[in-house]
């Protein structure tokens, strides 16, 4: 995260600069006068899959000189795809990603500075700390179209048993009375769950550093001379320290669920073990789908700190490949698919939220059936995920923050040989990326 917080008007000065900026296009047609473009997707669930292939349909029936195809990728293996097909030449023209997977392939010029390209409407209509996500160096990398919170899905029958104050967007939980209502779900009898929570942390790093926004921590720090060095000030220790505490101190945190994914939870969340699983937004379609009848359940908010609900996020995006030679076309492409009514139902699919601002209002996503309107009421507190543009974050998540903090919640080291190892170990492994 950058040293320092912009005015918004600082904010928005910056964001036309770099939104006016200049960028080369490639476009052409073939010999047959037509152009044909390849959009790479990784959606995945079949309400998304569908969605994204009808909207194809409906382009290439309107769009008789520009036809797309549709090409099915995959989460798990994206990354190292995209890069064998930038390195053999065969890159999609038009690639979903996410935001935190695009520094290395933006700065080694994969990707098409999209600044100029993109048209007015859809600068306009995503806000401005979306458009950071997507933002490395002088350039704009790419669209983020979709983004998740994550909230707490609780069971609804045990929150309502133990008489706890139930939280709302408006008046959430601080991490503070969080810890004290896990406290007094965790027991035996009426309104208890073995464990108040469950905090799957497999993958603990982005956890971590998104939620601790909330509490104003930033971890990285941006020099004047550009340079990133990590810290762990105050801010930054209210999350881990809430679930550390959660875990060995008040034993209102399962144990066994700090090794566990989100899905591995739900048998657990519907079973009455955990009153409460933190997860991201999306995984209420898992809820819909497996829960057993009759299971009551609902969204809460994640709670807030000094920072109040503020989270980071790393949205899902649409870039354009610096080797396609139909750029104009394939951002016009992107612009059709993200029209605000094709947004909204492009978010419907994946369960998740839209950036677009006119989306965003769409009637259908402030429903409180499945927590939409609680989910819809915390998107203005979404923010770029702390490290996302720090190069050489990807080793220092894998080789060291992963297992220092897997290690810190189980209790087996404390706060100051977390922050060695976070600290010193980390700021050796950014040094080597910025010399």
């Amino acid at each position: 995260m950058r040293a320092s917080v912009r005015t918004a008007a600082a904010a928005a000065t910056a964001l036309a600069l770099l939104l006016t900026g200049c960028s080369g296009d490639g476009g052409g047609t073939d010999t047959n006068g037509k152009i044909e473009l390849r959009f790479q997707s990784l959606a995945w669930q079949k309400e998304s899959v569908d969605a994204n292939k009808q909207l194809v349909k409906e382009w290439n029936a309107t769009h008789p000189d520009i036809q797309v195809e549709y090409v099915q990728g995959s989460w798990d293996s994206v990354h190292d795809q995209l890069l064998t097909s930038f390195e053999g030449d065969e890159a999609p023209d038009v690639i979903h990603d996410a935001s935190d997977d695009l520094a290395d392939f933006a700065y080694g010029g994969y990707l098409a500075d999209l600044r100029v390209l993109l048209p007015d409407r859809l600068t306009a209509d995503i806000p401005e700390q979306s458009w950071r996500t997507a933002t490395f160096g002088d350039g704009v990398y790419g669209v983020p179209f979709l983004q998740e919170p994550r909230v707490l899905i609780a069971n609804t029958k045990i929150l309502k048993a133990s008489g706890v104050r139930i939280p709302t967007p408006a008046n959430p939980w601080s991490w503070d009375e969080f810890r004290q209502v896990t406290k007094e779900l965790t027991g035996k009898g009426e309104g208890k769950a073995t464990y108040g929570v469950a905090w799957p942390l497999k993958e603990p790093v982005s956890v971590t550093l998104n939620l601790g926004l909330s509490s104003g921590g930033q971890l990285f720090h941006r020099g004047a001379d550009g340079k990133v060095t990590i810290r762990l000030d105050e801010g930054d220790e209210v999350v881990p320290g809430t679930i550390r505490d959660q875990v060995n101190t008040d034993h209102s945190a399962a144990r066994t669920a700090l090794g566990m994914g989100g899905s591995d939870t739900l048998p657990g969340l519907f079973g009455g073990r955990y009153a409460m699983v933190p997860l991201g937004f999306s995984y209420r379609q898992q809820v819909v789908e497996q829960a057993p009848e009759g299971f009551d359940w609902t969204v809460l908010p994640a709670p807030a700190g000094s920072d109040g609900l503020a989270q980071g996020v790393s949205p899902q995006t649409l870039s354009v490949a610096e080797s396609s030679p139909h750029k104009k076309a394939a951002v016009q492409f992107i612009d059709f698919l993200l029209r605000p009514p094709n947004m909204v139902r492009l978010a419907e699919g994946d369960w998740m939220l839209p950036t677009g601002t006119a989306a965003l209002a769409d009637p259908a996503l402030h429903t409180t059936e499945n927590g939409w309107a609680t989910g819809a009421a915390l998107a203005k507190g979404l923010r770029s995920a702390p490290a996302q543009s720090v190069r050489g974050y990807p080793e220092w998540k894998d080789k060291v923050a992963t297992p220092a903090l897997q290690e810190y919640y189980s209790g087996a080291i404390g706060r100051d040989e977390l922050n060695r190892r976070l600290v010193d170990d980390g700021n050796r492994v950014l040094a080597r990326y910025q010399r």
